[in-house]
């Protein structure tokens, strides 16, 4: 029987426990939200989530702040497991004063980063906030300072993964920003530097908080989030399913999983899928899917850049990100988004050791004054920089066009790549046939008697001459050409042939990517 200290204790702590009380919690469900507690029931796996830090109070003595209780300091902070494997977390309680950062809410998210980084698990700070709090001042913004320092320490150590699940807006986004991974939840979530009052008097626009930095937004328009759900929920889902595709730390090895699926499946409606026609379009994410063990494939930025795929599947168990060009959109060409989208998954894939599948069908970086301005070179060097870059594993395989500096930046050889695989019909060229015998045979061509039966002549020659894979098969920068439907068996024999592949880097402080 518990004696009068210890129901004292128990008593606190069930009060501490209920946060902002029973009105805030309703209100917080009132406008479609899950309590900070409820969340991180969901997250972690039964019974495992232990609180820390759940005595902390703030030391603000201005503007009655002295007078005002904040159970928790407004944020729930500690350990559990995920899929069995140790995880630390922070979640802001908007119950609390609306969730708001001060100098102890800022201590607790920063000592949970510190505890993750000393033991190597991943970091989870789930965001729902009204920003800093006010009557702290300098005191809350140095708190922001501490957590986006430890960000930065933290990054390619562990993963850290940010989950929007309120508002998130002024210097608090530059968190989440610094983080690996942004999840955001339709109608739920919102992060934006200045929000839409403050627009509306600087400059007039008038905006919407969803239309501003809603989920959808930054998922498909500014590209700052990676992941998109309709309920928080089913966010919960994905975080779990993205944490199963991780390693625990930069030192560890990535999951590896019981295969359930036949390692030598062959599939022939892959002999098939790319049309006849250099000009018609067929879905990279059937290959994908036909490739991957049971068709699983958790997409990365599904809705920003779609002219590439970027994505995590398995191959025997074992986690690989795959980059693949997209012919249904804009034909799959390389652009600044695209390049963009594909040098931060390669350079998050290097940092935890997940090795990298490319999928080639280029016809080359997107042509004109608005890409050109909008500094297409400093852009698509980021992709020869991440790839060149990157020590983890590198196949590639041409599905079809290969076209130009598109084809050395999807991990050709020449970049590092250390297994390079062709199907029969890839064309690997400079540029396209009609525009590279329009330029060789200009003259042949303007002077003969029927220009444009000419013209088709020497397309067909420049074709049958240069555009396939047997050329770069002979120089070397093509290891096999396989056919379609065995790609599985050797994308899979070719990975497990580079498990203990080391690389001995320069010496040297950091490179200077052109970001």
């Amino acid at each position: 029987m518990a004696n009068k200290k210890q129901e004292e204790l128990l008593k606190l702590k069930e009060h501490l426990r209920q946060g902002g009380g029973e009105k805030a919690i309703q209100k917080q469900h009132e406008n479609g939200k899950q309590t900070a507690r409820e969340r991180l029931e969901k997250l972690f796996d039964a019974g495992s989530f232990v609180e820390m830090g759940l005595f902390v109070k703030h030391r603000c003595q201005n503007f009655g702040m002295e007078k005002k209780e904040a159970p928790g300091e407004g944020v729930v902070t500690g350990y559990g497991t995920i899929n069995g494997r140790l995880v630390y977390a922070a979640a802001q309680d908007f119950t609390v004063i609306g969730g708001s950062l001060g100098e102890m809410h800022a201590a607790k998210i920063a000592m949970a980063q510190e505890a993750a980084l000393k033991v190597g698990a991943p970091m989870i700070c789930i965001n729902d906030s009204g920003g800093a709090r006010i009557q702290e001042g300098v005191d809350a913004l140095g708190g922001y300072g501490r957590i986006f320092y430890n960000n930065t320490k933290a990054s390619g150590v562990i993963p850290q993964i940010s989950v929007i699940m309120g508002p998130c807006a002024g210097g608090a986004v530059y968190s989440p920003a610094l983080t690996d991974f942004i999840f955001m939840v339709k109608g739920v979530s919102q992060m934006f530097i200045t929000g839409p009052q403050v627009i509306a008097a600087v400059t007039g626009e008038q905006v919407t908080a969803e239309e501003l930095g809603g989920s959808m937004a930054h998922n498909s328009i500014s590209g700052c989030a990676h992941f998109n759900a309709d309920t928080e929920d089913e966010c919960i889902a994905q975080i779990r399913e993205l944490l199963s595709y991780l390693p625990q730390n930069n030192l560890d090895s990535v999951p590896a999983y019981a295969c359930t699926d036949d390692l030598n499946r062959e599939d022939e409606s892959l002999n098939d899928i790319v049309p006849e026609s250099p000009n018609k379009a067929y879905d990279m994410m059937t290959v994908i899917k036909t490739i991957a063990d049971n068709g699983e494939v958790m997409e990365y930025q599904k809705y920003y850049a779609p002219n590439i795929i970027t994505c995590f599947i398995r191959l025997n168990g074992k986690s690989i990100g795959v980059i693949a060009n997209q012919p249904k959109a804009m034909a799959g060409c390389l652009d600044i988004n695209a390049s963009d989208k594909a040098s931060r998954f390669i350079r998050t894939c290097d940092a935890f050791n997940i090795p990298l599948l490319t999928l080639e069908d280029v016809p080359g970086f997107l042509p004109g004054t608005q890409q050109e301005h909008g500094g297409i070179i400093r852009h698509g060097a980021k992709m020869l920089y991440a790839y060149s870059e990157a020590t983890v594993p590198k196949v590639t395989l041409i599905t079809r066009k290969a076209y130009g500096g598109a084809y050395i930046g999807m991990c050709s050889k020449h970049l590092g790549a250390d297994v390079v695989f062709a199907w029969p019909g890839s064309e690997i060229a400079v540029m396209g046939a009609e525009g590279a015998a329009n330029i060789i045979f200009s003259n042949e061509i303007k002077n003969a008697d029927n220009p444009a039966q000419k013209r088709k002549e020497k397309i067909a020659e420049y074709q049958d001459t240069m555009m396939n894979p047997f050329i770069a098969a002979e120089h070397g920068y093509v290891d096999d050409i396989i056919m379609p439907s065995e790609s599985r068996k050797r994308l899979i024999s070719a990975f497990e042939s580079l498990e203990g592949k080391r690389v001995d880097k320069p010496l040297k402080k950091h490179g200077n990517i052109p970001l």
